[in-house]
């Protein structure tokens, strides 16, 4: 299994997308076929997917970006202005400014959630998707979710987190007690305590506790129409979606195996890959399979 690339992230044209009433930073690298990123959290910006999802830029033109109000697109950008529909709009905004019909999109984890979103309203301006350890598409699977993170945990690292939130300093956003807090989160599902570390780390690259603060409040909005909606359920309308599909997912994923299995079971065109070893940064763990898997899909090598 590979281990983490160590170089940095390739070298890549950086700047500001002005898209409607947003104001995005983007970043693009690679030649081949268009490919939106989509980051997760969704209270994060994509440089936690950096260096090694770049190996992605061998096979296609990513365009990454930092989703409106988070990372380098928070900028005067208030909680109420975000929604599950801005975010699609801002999507199909950047799709636009690409000068292409249709676009591919790779989302990982919450970015999944909002590839799926977006091929569920426009499914003709989608080429592909590739869904990297993706979040789920219902309400019933976020609750299992939910019902099965503490069997994950080592004892006590539940009260410990727990004891961490609440603290003065994470309510305020302090980025030494947001590592500390995902340093618990993500322990069972990256055993590298140094690939751990660096993750982590990355998380809040360019944020500082206002942003952190901000970033917050609009996943609450956003969960509030998905996650915690019970009448949120994207599975219906995946059947509908009639576009090449592949979803890479870790055994060893915080998310159970079966969220993706029922987006996969759902979609007319979807493929499947469970990676032996493997947490919920697959792209991290082991570089080189997912940027194999993902040039099979894309060439039909």
């Amino acid at each position: 299994m590979s281990s983490a690339a160590s170089s940095d992230a390739l070298p890549a044209p950086e700047g500001y997308v002005e898209i409607g009433d947003a104001r995005l930073f983007t970043r693009v690298v690679g030649s081949g076929p268009p490919m939106i990123v989509l980051h997760g959290g969704p209270d994060f910006d994509h440089t936690y997917l950096l260096p090694e999802l770049d190996r992605l830029a061998q096979h296609a033109r990513l365009i990454y970006y930092d989703q409106r109000g988070r990372g380098r697109s928070a900028d005067g950008v208030r909680p109420e202005d975000v929604s599950l529909e801005s975010e699609i709009r801002d999507l199909d905004r950047l799709r636009r400014s690409i000068g292409v019909e249709s676009v591919g999109l790779i989302g990982h984890s919450w970015g999944g959630l909002l590839a799926m979103e977006y091929a569920a309203w426009h499914p003709d301006r989608v080429t592909r998707l590739i869904l990297l350890n993706t979040a789920p598409a219902s309400h019933a699977d976020w609750v299992s979710l939910g019902e099965r993170l503490p069997s994950m945990r080592a004892p006590g690292e539940a009260d410990r987190m727990r004891e961490i939130a609440g603290s003065p300093a994470f309510r305020a956003g302090e980025l030494d007690a947001e590592a500390a807090y995902y340093l618990i989160h993500f322990r069972q599902t990256v055993p590298d305590p140094q690939l751990l570390r660096t993750i982590v780390d990355r998380l809040r690259v360019h944020f500082d506790p206002a942003r952190v603060r901000l970033a917050r409040a609009i996943e609450d909005r956003l969960y509030e129409e998905t996650s915690d909606a019970p009448g949120f359920d994207l599975i219906p309308r995946l059947a509908k979606v009639d576009t090449p599909t592949l979803l890479i997912h870790g055994e060893h994923d915080l998310i159970p195996i079966d969220v993706a299995v029922h987006v996969a079971d759902a979609m007319p065109q979807a493929t499947m890959s469970t990676l032996a070893g493997l947490g919920h940064f697959a792209y991290a763990q082991d570089p080189d399979l997912v940027a194999d898997q993902v040039a099979r899909f894309i060439w039909g090598g």
